[in-house]
Order: C-alpha cells, then sequence, then structure tokens
C-alpha cells in the first residue's frame, strides 16, 4: 500500500515539475517573440492538460484494496 501511495506521489511531483517547466519555456518563448503569444497559449494549454491527464491516469489506475 505504501509503495502503491508513493507511485502515486511521484507522479503528482513529476507533472507537477513537468508542468512548471512548460510555463516557464512558454513565458520565454512569448518573451522571444510576442506576436505568437496565442498559438504558444494554445499549445501550452493542450500540453498541461496532457501532462495533467497522466497523473490523472496513475492515481486512478492503482487499486488501494
Amino acid at each position: 500500500m505504501v509503495t502503491k501511495a508513493l507511485a502515486v506521489g511521484l507522479a503528482a511531483l513529476g507533472g507537477g515539475i513537468g508542468i512548471g517547466i512548460l510555463g516557464s519555456k512558454a513565458a520565454e518563448a512569448t518573451g522571444r517573440n510576442p506576436g505568437a503569444a496565442t498559438p504558444i497559449l494554445v499549445t501550452s494549454i493542450i500540453f498541461a492538460a496532457l501532462i495533467e491527464g497522466l497523473f490523472i491516469l496513475a492515481a486512478f489506475a492503482v487499486n488501494y484494496n
């Protein structure tokens, strides 16, 4: 049971770090090319949803019995 909870915790940690890096790079890209802010925002939202989806799959795939 501890191992399963640890795996879900590590998935959450990885997702948080991934979204943080994504936001950092999106802000950097927008700073370099402000004219491309809208496509960068759309792409960032899509990738953030995919990263979050991986965590949700990891959380629901674990059986805590």
